[in-house]
């Protein structure tokens, strides 16, 4: 007897958690919404969840598997978003309705690095977008140039070095020692010699694996919304929130607490620092200024997002870019040619007017991005009630709505035979003949990605010199068909990607 009011106990209590992490989702099903079913608590996200598939692929799944639908209700774990699959929707959402969607949605602890531009919402974001912006100008892109040319001469050696007795080598590693070094220098006025075992390459490499490492934070985030930061907690360890408040002082305290003629990302945050106190720019005259404080941890957050942006994603990038360049021999040539070409018209030397001049480089980048989208999926949240344009849904404010941009990039609608690579779809003609709202690497609206130039200006420097030196090549282990890491936020290849790095006659 006691055992069967055990059992019936057990049942009662299964049967209530069941229940309650199911307890959403009728959402959309009752509101006539089209979408996946959803899996008590994981919702649509159980492969991403359970590690089996990065979440970007999960979305890019969704988006195809309704290719008749504008939107389509999914459920991050037991939370009921929108996935946005209609460009004209998210060019309406992104662009012109940007003031009832201007955060990301993902704000945590700002004491914890959560203040950092990427994240930040609300006044935080719209001060510190406003005060940055400056340093992706092309007159401060052309000062910092010198030190990302120094950093790819320096690579080059070690590549020289390294190919003497091995030419195959993993190429998104080889990458991540160029960006580390050039956002350590163009940032922070750090010289990191990448021919020996250097503390700080080391720091921020181990850094790497778990900054852009899945934990479940975040998952606990998407089934209560906003817990992480109500909490109080962080998604990144104690010891990356350190690193970063210590080389801020570090370098706030060589510097004099004063801004330099580098003219880099800390001069443009010590003068930030000198004022304490930052305000908005009203947009109308009614409008209240606001203000925020500029605090120690406002700056290590600044500088931990310049750091994460423009070194892992221009790294995986790159890496993405020259295992196509291996696969396509005939693109890769006619890249060299057209390096060789623009170089000996600039007396041989690297600048600003001569990569602008590379456009069949640019294109072979952006066809890069089109197929590997490495932050993938964009996230805004809707900041009051909004009814979607040209369909009956009604988002209420706080929901989120999603975008796949593997899913748009992939789209045949927009992109014929897109699993090809073929930097000839980036052609000036064929770019303003399609939709603004169909190539989203860099997101889109205001709140595109604010490093992109540099981003742009670094890659191709890295791509110049190595083109100019070597030649690349596939292997057997170079892989023909891709599996995306898991456990990974962003976009990488499981198992990186492993090619011949043979000189240039």
């Amino acid at each position: 007897m006691t055992t069967a009011y055990l059992l019936l106990g057990l049942a009662t209590v299964a049967y209530c958690f069941y229940l309650y992490f199911t307890r959403t989702f009728n959402y959309w099903r009752s509101r006539y919404v089209a979408g996946p079913t959803p899996v008590p608590i994981f919702g649509n996200l159980k492969e991403s969840t359970l590690r089996r598939e990065n979440i970007a692929i999960v979305f890019k799944n969704i988006y195809e598997a309704y290719p008749n639908e504008k939107v389509v209700g999914v459920y991050r774990m037991t939370t009921p978003d929108l996935l946005i699959r209609d460009p004209d929707i998210v060019k309406q959402v992104m662009i012109k309705d940007f003031d009832i969607f201007p955060d990301r949605g993902i704000e945590y602890d700002k004491d914890g690095l959560g203040a950092n531009l990427f994240h930040a919402n609300g006044n935080t974001w719209r001060i510190l977008r406003n005060k940055l912006t400056p340093i992706f100008t092309s007159g401060k892109l052309k000062n910092m140039l010198h030190l990302i040319i120094d950093r790819s001469d320096n690579f080059i050696k070690y590549m020289e070095n390294l190919t003497e007795t091995q030419t195959e080598q993993e190429v998104f590693q080889l990458a991540q020692k160029f960006t580390i070094t050039a956002i350590s220098a163009c940032a922070f006025g750090l010289d990191i010699d990448i021919m020996k075992q250097d503390n700080v390459m080391e720091k921020l490499v181990k850094f790497d694996k778990r900054i852009f490492t899945t934990n479940y934070a975040a998952e606990l985030d998407m089934m209560y919304p906003g817990i992480v930061s109500k909490l109080g907690s962080s998604l990144f360890p104690t010891d990356v929130r350190e690193f970063f408040h210590s080389l801020v002082k570090q370098v706030v305290s060589v510097r004099n607490g004063e801004a330099t003629n580098r003219q880099d990302f800390m001069d443009l945050i010590l003068e930030l620092r000198q004022a304490k106190q930052v305000e908005e720019v009203p947009i109308t005259e009614k409008e209240e200024k606001k203000s925020i404080e500029i605090t120690e941890g406002l700056m290590a957050a600044q500088a931990f997002v310049f750091y994460a942006a423009g070194y892992e994603t221009s790294a995986t990038t790159l890496g993405f870019m020259f295992m196509q360049l291996a696969l396509n021999p005939a693109v890769q040539e006619k890249v060299a040619i057209e390096i060789k070409e623009v170089l000996k018209r600039h007396y041989d030397k690297i600048t600003y007017e001569a990569l602008q001049e590379m456009t069949y480089l640019e294109r072979v980048f952006d066809e890069t991005l089109r197929l590997f989208p490495v932050v993938d999926p964009l996230f805004r949240k809707v900041g009051a009630d909004y009814k979607i344009p040209g369909t009956d849904v009604e988002l209420k404010k706080g929901q989120t709505i999603l975008v796949s941009a593997s899913g748009i990039h992939h789209d045949e609608k927009y992109w014929p035979n897109p699993s090809k690579f073929d930097p000839d779809r980036f052609t000036p003609e064929k770019s303003a003949s399609r939709h603004s709202a169909v190539y989203l690497p860099f997101g889109i609206g205001r709140r595109q990605c604010i490093g992109m130039r540099f981003a742009k200006v670094q890659s191709r420097v890295c791509a110049v010199r190595l083109l100019q030196r070597f030649r690349l090549e596939p292997t057997k282990d170079t892989p023909r068909e891709i599996r995306y890491n898991p456990n990974r936020i962003l976009l990488t290849i499981l198992g990186g990607c492993k090619m011949n790095i043979l000189p240039r006659e």
